[in-house]
C-alpha cells in the first residue's frame, strides 16, 4: 500500500473516530475527550457548532475562577450538559456564567455547580480555550440522522427500545450481521467457483487479529465499567422540624438511607460509594456484588444547621472482579481511573499473549491475492439486484 493511500486511510478512520466520540459523549453524559457547544451562550469564544479539547474531571485538576467546565445542569435549557465558565467561588459550590449572557446560571434559577456535578474542564492554553472550529457541526448532523433513523425504526416496528443508547447499540449490532450475511451470500457464489491458489495466500498478521480482539474486549470492560457507575445526587432540606420524608430532615441531625448496586452482568463487580460533598458519609464504602445480583451499602447524610434547601452527592466506581479486592484498593486509593488501566492492561494483554501462543505468530490466512480484488460490498450489492 502506497504512503498515499495509508495517509488517506488514515485520515478517514481518525476522522470517523473524532465523530464518534463525540457523539458517543453526549449519549453517554461524558465528553469522550473532546466535546462541543450547541448554542451561543459562550461567544465570541467558543461559537455554536465549536468543538474544544475536554479534559475529564477526575484528571482535569482543581476548578478556579475562570475555568470553563462542562457540567450536568439541572435547569438550563431542560437540564443536560453545559459548557460555561466559572465567575466565583462559593462555600456551597461554584456560580457559572456564559461569556454572552448577562447573568450567571444561578441568577436564572440554576442551582450552584457541584464539585460532582461537573464532568470536564476545556483545555486552555495561556488563558484561551483550545477551540476545533465546526466541528461539532458535523457531529450533530451525524446524531440528527441517527435519532431519525432511530424514531422511525421504533414507530415502523412497533419497538421502543430502539431508541436511544441502548437501540443505538441494537442497530449498530445488527447492521453489522446483515453486512456480514450480504457479504457472504455474494462471496458465497465465486468462493465456490474459484481454485485458491495456496502458495500465494498472503494472510493477516496475527498481530492485527488480536490486537483487535483486545481493543473489542477491553472496550467492552470498560464500558461495563463506567457506564453503571456515576453520581448520585439527594436533595436535603434542611428543616426545623422532623419529617417522616427521609429527605427532610432536622437540622443539624442525620438520616441514613440504602443505596442499593445492581449488577446485570454475569462477571460479579467491585463497587466504590464515596461521599463527593459534606454532610455525607457512607459505610461501607466498598461492596462486592456477584453477578446477575445486587449488594446495598447505607448512606448517612446529615442536614447543614442552617435552614434551606441542600444538594448532597455520592460518586460510584464499578470494577470487574478480575483482580484481588486488595489490589483494587490499593490502585483506587492511587486514583479512580487506575484500576481501570490496570484491568483493561490484563484483559487485552491476556488476549494478545493467549493469541500469540496459539497462533505463534505465523500469519492467519483468510484471504487470497484473487479474493482482495473483488469490488466493494455495496458494488457487489448494486450488480446482484440489477443482474
Amino acid at each position: 500500500m502506497s504512503l498515499k493511500r495509508t495517509l488517506s486511510i488514515t485520515l478517514q478512520i481518525a476522522a470517523v473516530l473524532v465523530v464518534a466520540s463525540l457523539v458517543v459523549g453526549q449519549y453517554l453524559g461524558q465528553p469522550v475527550l473532546l466535546s462541543y457547544v450547541e448554542t451561543g451562550s459562550m461567544q465570541p469564544v467558543l461559537s455554536p457548532g465549536d468543538g474544544f479539547v475536554a479534559i475529564p474531571a477526575p484528571i482535569a485538576g482543581g476548578i478556579g475562577v475562570g475555568d470553563v467546565v462542562t457540567f450536568d445542569a439541572q435547569e438550563i435549557q431542560g437540564g443536560g450538559l453545559t459548557t460555561h465558565r466559572v465567575v466565583e467561588e462559593t462555600e456551597r459550590g461554584y456560580v457559572t456564567r456564559g461569556d454572552n449572557n448577562p447573568f450567571t446560571d444561578q441568577d436564572g434559577g440554576e442551582p450552584v455547580v457541584q464539585e460532582a456535578d461537573i464532568v470536564a474542564k476545556a483545555l486552555q492554553v495561556g488563558g484561551g480555550v483550545v477551540v476545533i472550529p465546526h466541528l461539532g457541526t458535523v457531529a450533530m448532523g451525524f446524531q440528527s440522522a441517527l435519532d431519525a433513523v432511530q424514531t422511525r425504526l421504533a414507530v415502523a416496528l412497533g419497538i421502543r427500545s430502539l431508541q436511544g443508547t441502548q437501540g443505538l447499540a441494537y442497530i449498530l449490532f445488527a447492521l453489522s450481521g446483515v453486512a456480514y450475511a450480504v457479504d457472504w451470500y455474494l462471496d458465497s457464489g465465486s468462493r465456490e467457483a474459484r481454485e485458491r491458489d495456496r502458495s500465494r495466500d498472503d494472510g493477516t498478521s496475527v498481530f492485527a487479529i488480536v490486537g483487535v480482539l483486545a481493543l473489542v474486549l477491553m472496550a467492552t470492560a470498560t464500558a461495563a465499567m463506567v457506564v453503571p457507575g456515576g453520581t448520585q445526587e439527594y436533595g436535603v432540606v434542611s428543616a426545623e422540624f422532623e419529617s417522616e420524608n427521609p429527605t427532610v430532615i432536622e437540622r443539624g441531625t442525620s438520616q441514613e438511607l440504602e443505596y442499593v448496586v445492581p449488577n446485570a452482568g454475569l462477571v460479579p463487580v467491585y463497587a466504590y460509594v464515596t461521599p463527593q460533598s459534606p454532610g455525607v458519609d457512607v459505610a461501607p464504602e466498598r461492596v462486592a456484588v456477584g453477578g446477575r445480583s445486587e449488594a446495598s451499602t447505607t448512606v448517612t447524610l446529615t442536614a447543614p444547621d442552617e435552614t434551606g434547601y441542600y444538594r448532597l452527592f455520592v460518586a460510584e466506581h464499578r470494577y470487574l472482579a478480575v483482580l484481588p479486592p486488595g489490589v483494587i484498593d490499593e490502585l483506587y486509593g492511587v486514583h479512580p481511573w487506575a484500576p481501570l488501566v490496570a484491568i483493561n492492561g490484563l484483559l487485552g494483554g491476556g488476549i494478545v499473549g493467549l493469541g500469540l501462543l496459539l497462533l505463534r505468530g505465523e500469519p492467519a490466512r483468510i484471504r487470497s491475492r484473487e479474493s482482495r480484488a473483488k469490488p466493494p460490498l455495496y458494488r457487489r450489492v448494486l450488480r446482484e439486484i440489477y443482474r
